[in-house]
């Protein structure tokens, strides 16, 4: 019995039935709604109505660990993997409240939900070709999307409630994006030593992510395929002979440039 159980679940999961494929796309939704509702709150004052949907929040994200858990076949390396630690951290965000306010600023946690984009990221590979084609480009989107998010969940958790110019999310987005791009009007400043050197982690790690998608965005179209020869993974789309050893390769297209 529980090994039929196990195997429904990893149909879901892995499988590529019209269920499966369906099952996974709502999954991708939840991560939708879970960082719009992390925004959205931002704005509204503590109540029994959000202490509720916290609570569903996290019971739904915490199923969807323990499925992954029982269905993982290296159970030692998924606890360690980042994105499971990351889930972990948004499992406790969202039921902390529980616990009262006095922990609160674990709520920056929840943003850390947004690598679990790296496990959809590779669903998506596999689904469509369209995502293997521009895979370099949409992984740089989601790396400086995952980090402008995450900075600004840190700043807004660490400065809303002695920060009078951080008043909300949206604020601590603001502040993020123009210290990202160095455009720095000036009108939002971070307080204190630790607010100045999260000011200084944007600026460095931020601009070097969005160097990094500019790069990917302008530079010709590569394709990620091992030579038999030499083990070169990056060609040309539409390589015929590998550039290294010149060997004859047979990269798989869909047919479309």
């Amino acid at each position: 019995m529980a090994s039929s159980r196990t195997d429904v679940i990893r149909d879901l999961y892995e499988g590529h039935s019209e269920r499966s494929h369906r099952f996974r796309y709502a999954l991708i939704a939840f991560d939708v709604l879970t960082i719009v509702f992390v925004v959205a709150t931002s704005f509204t004052p503590r109540g029994p109505v959000l202490l509720v949907l916290d609570i569903l929040f996290g019971l739904v994200i915490l199923a969807d660990l323990v499925a992954r858990f029982a269905i993982d076949r290296r159970k030692g390396r998924f606890l360690l993997h980042p994105v499971t630690l990351a889930d972990l951290a948004a499992t406790v965000s969202f039921l902390a409240p529980m616990l009262g306010e006095g922990v609160g600023f674990l709520r920056v946690l929840r943003t850390l939900r947004l690598l679990h984009s790296y496990a959809l990221l590779s669903r998506l590979r596999r689904d469509f070709g369209f995502f293997r084609r521009m895979e370099e480009v949409f992984l740089a989107t989601v790396n400086l999307l995952v980090f402008l998010f995450v900075m600004t969940g840190m700043i807004y958790a660490t400065q809303h409630q002695t920060n009078p110019d951080i008043a909300n999310y949206a604020d601590a987005l603001y502040f993020t994006v123009t210290t990202l791009t160095t455009t720095g009007f000036g009108d939002i400043t971070l307080d204190g030593t630790g607010g100045r050197l999260l000011s200084v982690a944007v600026m460095i790690f931020g601009v070097t992510l969005f160097l990094r998608l500019a790069q990917v965005l302008f530079r010709p179209s590569k394709v990620r395929h091992e030579c038999p020869r030499c083990g070169l993974m990056v060609h040309d789309i539409d390589a015929v002979h590998c550039k290294h050893c010149g060997v004859t390769l047979h990269i798989e297209t869909d047919g479309v440039f």
